[in-house]
């Protein structure tokens, strides 16, 4: 039992025993009362410290996060992903449910991984939602654990796998198990606009800041080369505001020509001292893409077209996808081809790479069916999923669809319009309204992952955590009704 006491001190002036009287502007003659310890009393408070811990539980169930956290099995997905504790070394402070729960709460505050440590330490709902009690004494300084953690999770992330213990949990409280709605999106990577001179410079910087400190630790003199007259023209270039087609080739082509030197000059140092330098992956995959975007830039340069172009060192894997739209023709990130089953979107196909959603409706439709194991039988997307081959694969399986009708009208022409109306209206508000919910509120408008698998990551949990919100209103209502 936890007793809380106050020492109440009173203190009086009072010199000589007397206190200075305001109404007669003197000191009484009178004696008064000295300081006074009051240790006798001890007032205590209605509460322990185990009632404490009960009333923040108590909170936390009652709050949108401890619904959030009774939404997700935590437990189900650690042992899906092969999570478990360590049994020699030191022993982890995340448990692998309290890892996933993590990885679930920085997509649902939008926290940097500083930020999300300093509230971690600060907030005990925070501390609930991951199961885990932080000593305030002894707080979590290294705020590289959350990456540390990303990066284990990303590792071990299977996106089918875990979509269908999600699916599996979340199913009692769905409607419309039947209906199925597909569209695509990409969530865009946070990167600068990829032109052909701010990737060589990004390659050219690299690569002699790298041939520096080969020479600076083999103690050898650095080799001559035209970087700095370079780095001269091309800072001048960036301050134009207009910039003339004709000297933009020829500083493109300086820029070329240098990459090559560094390039050769890298080579000669490796063939001389390799035995005595050390290299990362990081750097061989580095050097491996700088060669590689020399090759596309020459390409170019020269008039040629290129395929599988690459638009960031940084990001290799990323690609140009064109979508057509009025404000943004081009975007850079990750494509993903979404279904959704009563307001709740899975993800259904990813890629780095431009592809046609148009031919992914019978994967779409037999994704649903897998997962909620209900046939499916009405379809929505819109007119680029309306192709001749899912034409006749919905009719084959009797699906009614929202595309448009070809040729002549049906007898019931009238009802499966409607029907067609509804479809369009619902899918046009309800999936790609949570496109534009997931980017605003969940951290997926520009992802700041550092590679492909935890890009991959971050979509996932923004994208289940977006659900998860919604389903705590479908879990709310329908405990309402079955009580």
């Amino acid at each position: 039992m936890l007793r809380i006491s106050w020492l109440f001190c009173i203190f009086r002036y009072s010199p000589a025993n007397k206190v200075w009287n305001p109404k007669r502007g003197k000191f009484p003659n009178k004696d008064m009362a000295k300081i006074q310890n009051i240790s006798e009393i001890h007032p205590t408070l209605g509460f322990t410290e185990f009632d404490i811990i009960e009333k923040y539980r108590k909170s936390f169930h009652e709050s949108e996060l401890g619904r959030l956290h009774s939404v997700f099995p935590f437990e189900r997905m650690a042992k899906t992903m092969g999570l478990s504790e360590q049994r020699l070394g030191r022993r982890n402070i995340f448990s692998p449910s309290a890892k996933i729960a993590l990885m679930v709460l920085k997509a649902y505050t939008g926290f940097s991984d500083r930020q999300l440590v300093e509230h971690l330490n600060g907030n005990i709902h925070y501390q609930m939602f991951c199961g885990i009690m932080i000593n305030p004494s002894f707080p979590i300084t290294n705020y590289k654990i959350v990456s540390a953690i990303r990066n284990e999770i990303a590792s071990r992330l299977d996106v089918d796998s875990l979509q269908e213990v999600l699916a599996s949990h979340w199913k009692p409280y769905l409607d419309s198990l039947h209906v199925c709605m597909t569209d695509a999106t990409c969530y865009e990577s946070h990167m600068r606009f990829p032109t052909d001179m701010k990737l060589l410079w990004e390659s050219l910087e690299w690569l002699y800041r790298q041939i520096c400190l080969h020479c600076r630790d083999l103690g050898i003199r650095r080799p001559r080369n035209k970087y700095a007259d370079v780095a001269k023209s091309y800072l001048s270039y960036c301050k134009k505001r207009k910039r003339k087609a004709s000297r933009t080739r020829m500083l493109k082509r300086r820029m070329i020509r240098l990459l090559e030197k560094l390039l050769i000059q890298r080579d000669e140092i490796h063939r001389e001292h390799g035995t005595s330098l050390r290299y990362t992956q990081d750097y061989q995959k580095r050097l491996s893409i700088i060669r590689k975007v020399l090759v596309q830039e020459k390409e170019m340069f020269e008039g040629r077209k290129v395929s599988d172009r690459i638009v960031s060192v940084d990001r290799h894997y990323v690609r140009p996808i064109v979508r057509g739209k009025e404000t943004k023709s081009v975007e850079f990130g990750a494509k993903v081809n979404n279904i959704q089953i009563n307001g709740i979107s899975f993800i259904e196909h990813i890629s780095f790479k431009a592809f046609n959603e148009g031919i992914r409706l019978k994967n779409c439709i037999r994704m649903q069916q897998k997962l909620m194991k209900v046939r499916v039988t009405c379809a929505a997307g819109d007119s680029i999923y309306a192709n001749n081959a899912n034409r006749k694969y919905c009719t084959k399986y009797g699906i009614s669809t929202s595309f448009v009708r070809k040729g002549r009208a049906a007898k019931d022409e009238h009802m499966r319009k409607v029907l067609r109306g509804e479809l369009s209206r619902e899918r046009a508000t309800r999936l790609e309204g949570s496109f534009g919910t997931q980017k605003q509120h969940y951290s997926l408008s520009r992802i700041k992952a550092r590679n492909m698998k935890t890009e991959i990551l971050w979509i996932f949990f923004g994208i289940h955590t977006a659900n998860a919100v919604l389903m705590i209103d479908k879990i709310r209502t329908r405990t309402a009704k079955t009580a």
